[in-house]
C-alpha cells in the first residue's frame, strides 16, 4: 500500500534541522512487514528466507530474525563477497542467487564450505557444475549447489516470454539431465532448487485507475501460476526419480508470498522487498506491506510559487530506463516531479499541490525509492525511528566501506 498519509509533521519533528540528504527506516513500519510476511505462511508451514539485496544492512537483517523468530530460515544472498561478509557477521544458512566463475569467488566458497557454513551457489548449467568440480577438487571438499529451474510464462511458445532472461534450464528433461551430468562431478553436490517466478512477484496489479490493466495482468498471473506450478512440481518429481533429493525448493518473491507458499512442492519462500516496501510494491491485490524505508532533501529554492527544489535526489532504479524508476516524493501529499527533470544529480524541483502546507527553506522533504535495497547504495546508515525519536542507527554496506556489485 502507498505511505500512510499524515505523517508529514511527524518526520519533520524528527528530522528538522538535521543534516540532509538523510535515510531512515520507520521501524513500526518495518517490524509490522516483518510479521505480516511471517503470516503469509502460518497456515503453509514454509520458512521465508530472506533476500539481502533488498536489504543491504546487517542490522535490519538481523532484526528479521528476531522479530520474525522461526518464521525465517537463511538468507538468499547476491555476491559471494557479501556472503563472506555476512558469514564473518554470525550468519548462517545462505543461497547465493546468481552464478559465479572467477576464482576469487571460488576461494571464498571452499573456505567457507571448509568452515562448515552452509552454502550453495546458484548454477543452471553443466559449465557452472565443472567449473565448482575444479574448485572443490583442488581444495579437497565438496561444494553445494543450487539449480536454478526458468518459472517464466511461455503462452505462444518461444515466441513470447514473459519473466526474467535467467536459467536456460526450463523443462523438467533439461533439469534431470543436469542432475544425471552432475554425478560425473564428485566435488559437487546439488542440494537445492529454485524456481523464481519474478513475473509474478513483481508486476503490480491493483493501481488504482488502471482497472483493465489490471485485470489483464492478474490473468496472466492465474495462467502463469498455473503453468509453473504443474512444470515445477514435475521438475521435483523427476529430479527425485532420478536419485537427486533437494532439501530445499527455493521459490517466489515478495509479490506472489500467497501464491507460492500454496505450492506443495515448493518448502520455502523468499522474500526482500516486503520489509521496506518501496514504490514499487505498493500496489498488490493478494499482499499488502507498509513503506518503512525513506529518504529526506532539504528545501533549498523556491523557483516559482507552486515550486520547491530540493538538494540531491537522483536515486533512480536500475532495470528499464523508464519513469517507474523515479524516486517519488510522498511528504508532504500530492507533489509532483517535473517531467523534463524527474530526480536530479544535484537538484529536484517539485510542483506543489494547491493545498501544500507552507515549506521554508531548509525544511525536509521526505521520498521514497522506486526499488527497495538500491537506496542502501547512497547512504552510509539508516536512522531509526520510533514513535517521535531516532533510537539508533544501522549501518549500511556502503557504511561499512562494502560495495558489492
Amino acid at each position: 500500500m502507498k505511505p500512510t498519509p499524515g505523517q508529514y509533521e511527524r518526520y519533520r519533528r524528527i528530522f528538522q534541522g538535521k543534516a540532509m540528504p538523510l535515510a531512515f527506516i520507520d521501524l513500526e513500519n518495518f517490524d509490522k512487514n516483518v510479521h505480516y510476511v511471517a503470516q503469509t505462511q502460518k497456515s503453509t508451514g514454509k520458512t521465508i528466507r530472506v533476500h539481502t539485496k533488498s536489504l543491504r544492512c546487517e542490522g535490519l537483517i538481523k532484526r528479521i530474525f528476531d522479530v520474525g523468530k522461526h518464521a525465517y530460515k537463511g538468507l538468499m544472498t547476491f555476491t559471494m563477497a557479501e556472503t563472506a561478509f555476512l558469514a564473518d557477521k554470525g550468519f548462517d544458512d545462505f543461497i547465493v542467487a546468481y552464478p559465479t566463475a572467477q576464482p576469487s569467488d571460488l576461494a571464498l566458497l571452499t573456505e567457507m564450505t571448509a568452515r562448515k557454513t552452509k552454502i550453495s551457489l546458484m548454477i543452471d548449467s553443466v559449465d557452472h557444475l565443472r567449473i565448482l568440480n575444479a574448485a572443490g577438487k583442488k581444495a579437497g571438499i565438496v561444494l553445494k549447489a543450487c539449480l536454478e529451474v526458468d518459472m517464466s510464462y511461455r503462452p505462444l511458445g518461444s515466441r513470447m516470454h514473459l519473466g526474467m532472461r535467467r536459467s536456460p534450464v526450463r523443462t523438467p528433461e533439461q533439469a534431470v539431465r543436469i542432475a544425471k551430468e552432475s554425478k560425473n562431478f564428485p566435488f559437487v553436490k546439488i542440494n537445492s532448487i529454485m524456481g523464481y517466478e519474478a513475473h509474478i512477484a513483481s508486476p503490480n496489479d491493483a493501481v488504482p485507475g488502471q482497472a483493465l490493466k489490471n485485470a489483464a495482468i492478474r490473468a496472466l498471473k492465474k495462467a502463469s501460476i498455473a503453468e509453473f506450478g504443474r512444470r515445477r512440481a514435475d521438475v521435483v518429481a523427476r529430479l527425485r526419480q532420478a536419485g537427486l533429493d533437494p532439501e530445499i525448493v527455493n521459490g517466489g518473491g515478495s509479490g506472489s508470498l500467497v501464491s507460492t507458499g500454496r505450492d506443495p512442492a515448493v518448502t520455502e519462500v523468499t522474500a526482500g522487498s516486503a520489509f521496506y516496501a518501496p514504490v514499487l510494491f505498493w500496489h498488490y491485490k493478494e499482499v499488502e506491506f507498509t513503506p518503512s524505508a525513506f529518504f529526506a532533501l532539504q528545501v533549498v529554492r523556491k523557483p516559482a510559487p507552486n515550486m520547491i527544489t530540493c538538494l540531491g535526489g537522483g536515486y533512480v532504479a536500475s532495470g528499464a530506463a523508464a519513469k517507474d524508476k523515479l524516486p517519488v516524493p510522498v511528504y508532504p501529499e500530492g507533489m509532483k516531479l517535473l517531467p523534463l527533470e524527474g530526480a536530479g544529480e544535484v537538484q529536484t524541483p517539485l510542483i506543489l499541490p494547491d493545498d501544500c502546507r507552507k515549506l521554508s527553506l531548509g525544511d525536509p522533504v521526505f521520498f521514497q525509492h522506486a526499488k527497495a535495497g538500491e537506496i542502501a547504495e547512497r547512504f552510509s546508515e539508516f536512522s531509526l525511528i520510533e514513535g517521535e525519536n531516532i533510537i539508533g542507527k544501522a549501518k549500511t554496506y556502503r557504511g561499512r566501506g562494502k560495495t558489492f556489485l
